[in-house]
């Protein structure tokens, strides 16, 4: 039987430093475990050789693919423009800066090939390794990843962490996306788990960046990330039926 093709999402903006370590260590590991994969290089109006990097990587990588955005920029629109452009029957979302464990990548995927719709990953469990997490940066992503928990009355205690994988027939019945920035890491992982897929968790490993600094701004979300949540935990409470109805309407693929 033909193995099962994972697309990797990467959206970069000023990645010109990680990216290409990024991009070899992903190929690297999954090679070696013979996964099938692409990788969709989403280039968010960088202003340094993010995307030459990248062009001069196709010439030896043909699954390799380059999505070059036009203003206005944003971490959801990036990912949004990666969703619009993958292939493959799974589909992961991985940072550009080193960040996400490759290794991890072959967890999801192999959770996905035992019949899970996605996977989500979580870097604080007794078996996860986080290095060089900021303080401040930490204290609030546990206190807004409790407020979820107790909103959807989920398990998952980090909902807010984009490296995720899923079906593609799962993230087809969440389109479309709405999030311009790093917001769409609520819209996706809540749209998949009200909509009741069947969800596994993995302990994953999370790095600090090598080099540069992050465009996460905390005050900036913050409204942001308040008007993801208030719209689908109202979908959750009035509209459930609605949704579920039009998720039944997306069949999954012959698997």
């Amino acid at each position: 039987m033909k193995k099962k093709v994972i697309s990797i999402i990467i959206p970069a903006y000023n990645e010109e430093e990680n990216v290409k370590p990024t991009i070899l260590e992903i190929i690297e590991t999954l090679d070696a475990e013979k996964i099938p994969h692409e990788i969709i290089l989403v280039n968010d109006n960088s202003k340094d050789k993010t995307p030459d990097i990248v062009k001069e990587l196709q010439t030896k990588y043909s699954q390799i693919k380059l999505v070059n955005r036009t203003p206005p920029g944003g971490f959801g629109r990036a990912i949004r423009s990666g969703l619009e452009n993958f292939t493959g029957d799974y589909v992961a979302i991985v940072m550009a800066d080193l960040s996400d464990d490759p290794k991890d990548i072959v967890k999801y995927y192999q959770k996905l090939e035992e019949g899970y719709d996605a996977v989500f990953g979580t870097r604080f469990t007794k078996d996860s390794k986080v290095v060089e997490y900021p303080k401040l940066k930490l204290f609030v992503n546990r206190i807004v990843n409790k407020m979820i928990q107790l909103m959807f009355w989920s398990e998952f205690n980090d909902l807010t962490n984009a490296f995720k994988a899923y079906r593609a027939h799962v993230i087809h019945s969440i389109l479309p996306l709405r999030a311009a920035h790093f917001n769409i890491t609520i819209e996706t992982s809540l749209s998949v788990l009200i909509r009741k897929y069947k969800i596994a968790s993995v302990s994953i490993n999370w790095y600090g960046r090598k080099w540069g600094q992050s465009n996460l701004k905390l005050r900036a979300m913050g409204r942001r990330y308040l008007a993801t949540l208030i719209k689908i935990w109202f979908e959750r409470i009035l509209i459930l039926d609605d949704v579920l109805a039009e998720k039944s309407v997306v069949k999954p693929e012959d698997e």
